[in-house]
């Protein structure tokens, strides 16, 4: 008897603490928003050593590539939102600090109030769902990473590789993995009935102005495998094919590369164009270079129309803009180099709101970044970005809202120094790219960007402004050509906005 109520009450002891255990842990409160956001930096980290271990492997699988671009999403994604949860205090604090004019104040554009912050008292509660969202997304895709990186093992790793991803982050480039590949298997790729001249291969590259096409196809013909396989590389443009024939491939090109050794008389064309050509000048350029060059010979045209989808004998490639996650980690990255962001909170709110002021230009962030890394300091950066919404403003003002992206140059851009010390404006009239060695021949003293909105010299009537120059070879160095003109009265009606004369 004594053994059975002995059992019965440590049964009835096992059941109480049970069910106290259970009570405690269903009431225990919730992580706080600042373990959260440490659990997420850790989680980041993990996926950031597998994203960068697999921008140093030779990946070629399609399906592998394809994950790879998911990882980089969630990894940009994660970033993103940590950074706007870290820094939307120093952003907030901007507008009451006395160092800096109401003009530097943060803009209703800033990234951190555009992450679901809320009015009235459910703020707290979306930015804590908004956290708790992302970070069960980052933890998913690092429990789903376990058999790519055991594919990702088995992948080569690449020796030599000066420029393996887009858009440069100084010596390096940034998220086109996939892109690059798709162009690089076309190109490699083994004709299917060698002699078979009619079957002159063409893939069209279809995307938005300034979203990378001319960079990509360039690092593809600066590929050792390319070179080895095509004898020539022929580069041509829209002035080009005015006299679609085949004297225009023979002398009217550029020649990018060329090596009568490899490549068995094989010849990659290059078609660069901005917008489309007629159909009529195309069926001639074709014709012409079916007759004049050899089988396994290849084409590549680019273009921002969705018309040159038809010329390709396989599907276009299409550039996308990058998401603005994507394109702050960019930015961060390109801007601060080395230096840690998170002993500048500061600086990095003000770059956040950069970044958005810029939506997504890369022309933008290559320009502002190289301004912001020889000037490390918050006067200048608060300066900087009081000049790019500035600059952002004026072309609303003049252009309405077609004009989505201000370094387009598909319109002349405005703009004032910082100092205002006269009622004269800059106006960037349009944009044309020189070798460097032929820019520093020719213009010694080019005056910089810095120059143009920072300093003191006042240039008269027509000049150049050296705005970057492009560590991909061949190093072109991209100028604007500028005008002095007294500032244009703007005018509103019926809410448009109208340019009134000088």
């Amino acid at each position: 008897m004594e053994v059975i109520f002995s059992a019965g009450v440590g049964e009835l002891a096992s059941r109480s603490i049970s069910f106290l255990m259970d009570r405690y842990l269903k009431q225990k409160a919730a992580p706080t928003e600042e373990e959260r956001l440490r659990s997420l930096e850790r989680l980041l980290l993990r996926l950031r050593v597998v994203v960068e271990e697999a921008d140093g492997r030779l990946i070629t699988s399609q399906a592998m590539l394809h994950q790879l671009s998911i990882l980089k999403k969630e990894m940009y994604r994660g970033y993103y939102t940590l950074d706007v949860f870290r820094y939307r205090a120093h952003g907030e604090d901007r507008a009451k600090d006395h160092q800096v004019n109401n003009f530097f104040a943060p803009s209703e554009s800033n990234p951190a109030k555009r992450v679901c912050f809320c009015s009235g008292n459910n703020q707290g509660a979306a930015q804590a769902e908004l956290l708790k969202q992302v970070l069960c997304s980052v933890r998913g895709t690092i429990e789903d990473v376990r058999e790519f990186v055991m594919f990702l093992c088995r992948c080569p790793r690449l020796h030599r590789q000066p420029y393996n991803m887009y858009l440069l982050l100084d010596k390096c480039i940034f998220g086109r993995q996939m892109e690059m590949e798709h162009i690089m298997n076309f190109l490699l790729q083994q004709e299917s009935a060698p002699g078979a001249v009619e079957d002159l291969a063409v893939l069209p590259i279809i995307g938005p102005g300034k979203t990378g096409k001319s960079t990509l196809i360039e690092h593809a013909c600066h590929d050792e495998r390319v070179r080895n396989h095509f004898s020539q590389i022929l580069g041509l443009n829209g002035n080009d094919l005015e006299d679609a024939s085949v004297e225009t491939l023979r002398d009217g090109g550029r020649i990018k590369y060329q090596n009568r050794g490899m490549g068995g008389g094989r010849t990659l064309i290059i078609i660069e164009l901005v917008f489309g050509i007629k159909e009529s000048v195309w069926k001639k350029l074709y014709s012409a270079a079916r007759s004049c060059i050899v089988s396994g010979s290849k084409i590549i045209i680019a273009s921002r129309s969705d018309k040159i989808a038809s010329f390709g004998t396989t599907q276009p490639l299409r550039l996308q803009l990058f998401t603005q996650e994507a394109y702050w980690y960019f930015f961060k990255v390109r801007t601060f180099g080395s230096t840690s962001v998170e002993d500048n909170p500061k600086l990095a709110a003000i770059a956040m709101d950069m970044a958005t002021v810029m939506n997504g230009c890369f022309r933008g962030a290559i320009i502002i970044s190289g301004l912001l890394k020889a000037n490390f300091n918050l006067r200048f950066w608060s300066m900087a970005l009081a000049t790019l919404r500035n600059i952002h403003q004026s072309s609303i003002l003049l252009y309405g809202d077609r004009l989505a992206d201000t370094w387009d140059m598909t319109e002349q851009v405005y703009l004032r120094r910082v100092t205002k010390t006269s009622s004269e404006c800059f106006v960037i009239l349009s944009e044309y790219q020189t070798c460097s060695a032929e820019t520093e021949l020719e213009h010694p003293e080019m005056m910089s960007v810095q120059d143009l909105l920072f300093g003191s010299v006042r240039p008269r009537g027509d000049f150049k402004v050296h705005a970057w120059t492009s560590h991909l070879p061949p190093h072109y160095s991209y100028m604007f050509h500028c005008r002095i003109q007294r500032s244009r009265r703007m005018v509103t009606r019926n809410k448009r906005f109208q340019k009134s004369t000088s």
